[in-house]
């Protein structure tokens, strides 16, 4: 009976082993994008990009901001091993003054959540 328990938890050790090994993993070329100083009213729109490194397709779930002011776009196809993709992050540079910004991604990936950052200054419109 010892011996039959035994093998079963190693099968199933095993099993979960292999389990871990098939995972999709997510690889940001930078988590953060510095705005730098924009003037007000411009374009808004930066972007992150990803890959998967690992060998299973990448999910994204959802994807959210700090701030209403700041709105993120994820993809909406499962990213497949050793493909990139971006997630797309608009602030309204309507808003003077300085920009620090946190999004966030849930993933399937083996980290599940990663957090990213935006950062920069708004300046106000010439002559005001």
């Amino acid at each position: 009976m010892k011996k039959i328990v035994l093998v079963l938890f190693i099968g199933l050790l095993g099993f979960g082993l292999t389990a871990q090994e098939n995972a999709a993993k997510i690889k940001f070329k930078t988590e953060t994008v510095d705005y730098g100083e924009v003037a007000k009213g411009s374009d808004g729109v930066r972007v992150f990009e990803f890959t998967n490194t690992g060998n299973a397709p990448l999910v994204i779930s959802k994807v959210s901001s700090s701030c209403g002011c700041t709105i993120p776009k994820k993809p909406d196809a499962p990213i497949l091993p050793g493909k990139t993709g971006e997630i797309q992050v608009k602030y309204d540079t309507n808003r003077v003054g300085p920009i620090a910004k946190a999004i966030t991604v849930i993933s399937n990936a083996d980290t599940p959540t990663k957090v990213l950052k935006i950062k920069g200054k708004v300046l106000p419109a010439e002559g005001k």
